[in-house]
């Protein structure tokens, strides 16, 4: 029982620490696409987005990368995208 314990360990491990850096390269691509869609709009949502925008950049720098993308999809969902 030890042993399957330890396998599963280790492969919940593994494939944390794959799937952890992937979602890093996510973060800039939805940030980006959010600048995009926000950078022609004067309106509200336009500006909302844009600091959402920044929140979520200063979060993938500071290596909170699922919070920065919570945060862009949030930016996403004030432009209706």
């Amino acid at each position: 029982m030890g042993r399957v314990a330890l396998v599963v360990s280790v492969a919940l491990a593994l494939l944390f620490a794959v799937v952890g850096p992937s979602s890093a390269f996510q973060c800039p691509k939805l940030i980006k696409q959010v600048n995009d869609e926000a950078g022609n709009r004067l309106d509200d949502a336009g500006y909302n987005a844009r600091q959402l925008a920044e929140e979520a950049e200063a979060l993938h720098k500071a290596g909170k990368h699922a919070e920065s993308e919570a945060k862009a999809k949030e930016a996403m969902k004030v432009l209706g995208m």
